[in-house]
């Protein structure tokens, strides 16, 4: 197994490739990410993870490139679940779904392999060709399996607040109105309580 890549990122904003011994740029991460290849950002101080923040940075440069991937609405909503309770939950669920994708994307891609070849050109343009022929097919496909993943999402929600709920049906809670009564109750009870004065 090959060991992980490591990248400095030094104060100057520039990251430094130990295993090239050279300095990229932003476009040689995206490069690493394409290639699947393993790597970590640290800070060449201290040490700390910026991966995840390189990987903002390429997401947010493709986005702002002309061809977005996320719609405002989407965006908004991401944002929503920052410190709901769903919060970890969601993540979850996104990461599921984009491997899914991911998982159906390359066995679709092995089998035009298999069937035209690794290196054959026509291959290429075969597989441009099914993917323009089976375009709304797979858009359908992918469009019940978003609202089959919609329905199991709500279901769980369901059953987390079913869950929640039992869990405290247990518990007494004192009934204020009852205890305390109606306005002008409790004085009336005092003076019946009271013994008359002769």
């Amino acid at each position: 197994m090959a060991e992980t890549r490591l990248i400095k990122k030094y104060p100057n904003r520039r990251l430094y490739d130990t295993r090239t011994s050279s300095y990229i740029t932003l476009a040689d991460v995206k490069e690493l990410v394409l290639k699947n290849e393993d790597f970590q950002v640290v800070d060449a101080k201290s040490n700390e993870d910026l991966t995840r923040s390189i990987l903002l940075q390429i997401i947010l440069e493709e986005e702002t490139a002309g061809m977005p991937m996320f719609t405002s609405d989407l965006l908004s909503q991401m944002i929503r679940f920052y410190g709901n309770a769903m919060q970890g939950m969601m993540g979850k669920y996104l990461e599921g779904n984009i491997k899914a994708f991911s998982d159906m994307q390359s066995k679709l891609q092995e089998q035009a392999r298999a069937m035209y070849g690794e290196n054959n050109p026509a291959s290429k343009d075969l597989w441009a060709q099914f993917l323009n022929f089976q375009g709304p097919a797979m858009q359908s496909m992918m469009g019940a399996y978003m609202e089959q993943s919609k329905k199991m999402f709500m279901q769980m929600q369901e059953q987390i607040e079913s869950q929640t709920r039992n869990m405290f049906s247990g518990f007494q809670f004192p009934n204020y109105a009852a205890s305390a009564g109606k306005p002008g109750e409790k004085k009336e009870a005092a003076e019946e309580q009271a013994p008359e004065k002769k």
